[in-house]
């Protein structure tokens, strides 16, 4: 049965390391997010400059996800692979012994566009080594390494929030250290059967082998336009709900529901750990039938808990129920999802540029909505819970496309060649 048959070791230590691309991405945010106060006060910062390097995050993330996964199918998933979490560690570390905030600055720059770069191709590589019946599950791991780069930066900034730029240093620091072992372990990993091995390598660099996965047209056919348009309008409307309460959940809480900074944290922190366990729950299914049936039942509890957020107008009361509900169904009905699909419905030969692309045009969507949401949270909590909703109800009606129209025919398709494949040590 699809989704019980054992994965072997060495394909979890490549989804592992693969989904160090997600824990550093969102490392990254929720450190710069935790540690701008900090920052703000010890290089005597203006608010221009505090708001720069947060919209600088989000929008190198952006870029490099559209520019780092068109030069993986150009040049070598392996290659790019390799190389963009070296270039994350050296960001992190100008980001750590940064004395000014211009250093920061040069530092957010680097490892933004290494985090962005190595989002889409990390989830090619993987998927390329992956066979078909354990591509979910591999693919979904990912996330769960998200959740956790997201839970150890909250965790040490609560840790550390009495101890100044110290505490900045040290959880700026451990994302560096982080990515130079994923570094080291990635140069040494190997897959049989992935694309681009040595020979294919050399083959290119010869002439001999001919690419055509790498043309830009080949991403305008249909094959690959209808699926990436398809996943992009899921994870576009369903990500500017999460990233709404990503970057401003607490900030909604104190401001629009009254509460105290001290609950409104405390909420975040406690549906951490639920977040991370539902997440290893859907790894367990990803691969197995259940993963689309639970997608209808969890998008349905998604969309009411916006309703409920939104007839409440953001009251307290009605903010706990909807981080219920929402916390509950969030996992079965988002960006892993998205991270599933996107590699069983995608072209093999352009997975990389087009999801690249569409991880590049969403972020930029979601800065450009972080800018406005203070504003009209000011205005109108109301309408902008209600824009929210009615968002998540594209999302889920873009996924019941995708599950009835686009999966069935990347299930159909050709025999897989991953299916032959066996992973080495």
């Amino acid at each position: 049965m699809a989704g019980t048959r054992p994965i072997p070791k060495p394909l979890w230590k490549a989804a592992a390391l693969s989904g160090m691309a997600s824990y550093l991405d969102a490392g990254l945010i929720v450190s710069i997010s935790v540690n701008l106060a900090i920052y703000r006060d010890s290089y005597d910062m203006g608010v221009w400059m505090a708001g720069a390097i947060s919209a600088i995050v989000t929008g190198c993330i952006a870029v490099g996800s559209l520019v780092g996964g068109r030069l993986a199918d150009l040049f070598g998933r392996r290659r790019v692979y390799n190389w963009d979490i070296f270039c994350f560690a050296l960001g992190a570390i100008v980001i750590t012994l940064a004395p000014d905030d211009i250093t920061l600055l040069i530092g957010v720059l680097i490892a933004g566009l290494a985090a962005g770069a190595d989002l889409p191709t990390s989830l090619a590589v993987v998927s390329d080594a992956a066979p078909s019946w354990a591509r979910g599950r591999l693919v979904a791991f990912t996330q769960v390494m998200w959740m956790l780069g997201i839970a150890v930066a909250i965790f040490l900034g609560f840790v550390l929030s009495t101890t100044g730029m110290t505490g900045a240093r040290l959880i700026t620091g451990q994302l560096a250290v982080a990515a130079l072992v994923t570094w080291a372990l990635r140069s040494r990993l190997k897959l049989s059967g992935e694309q681009g091995t040595e020979e294919e390598t050399a083959a290119a660099q010869r002439g001999t082998l001919k690419n055509s996965g790498s043309s830009l047209k080949n991403i305008w056919t249909r094959a690959a336009l209808l699926p990436m348009t398809a996943t992009f309008v899921f994870y576009v409307t369903w990500g500017l709900g999460a990233n709404t309460f990503g970057q401003f959940g607490t900030y909604l809480l104190v401001t629009v529901s009254d509460a105290s900074q001290s609950l409104a944290t405390g909420i975040n922190l406690a549906f951490i750990p639920i977040g991370v366990l539902l997440t290893f729950a859907f790894v367990r299914v990803a691969d197995s039938p259940w993963r689309d049936r639970l997608f209808h039942v969890a998008a349905v509890v998604q969309i009411l808990a916006f309703v409920i957020a939104s007839l409440t107008a953001g009251a307290l009361v009605g903010m706990l129920v909807f981080f219920v509900l929402y916390q509950l169904s969030n996992p079965f009905a988002g960006e892993a999802n998205y991270k599933v699909w996107s590699q069983l419905t995608l072209p093999a030969d352009t997975r990389g540029t087009t999801q690249g692309f569409t991880y590049a045009l969403s972020r930029g969507v979601f800065a450009v909505a972080a800018f406005f949401t203070p504003a009209l949270a000011d205005y109108s909590p109301a309408v902008l819970l209600w824009t929210i909703t009615a968002c998540m109800t594209v999302a889920a009606f873009a996924g019941v496309f995708i599950i009835r129209v686009l999966v069935p025919r990347a299930t159909g398709a050709a025999h897989d060649r991953a299916d032959l494949r066996v992973p080495s040590t």
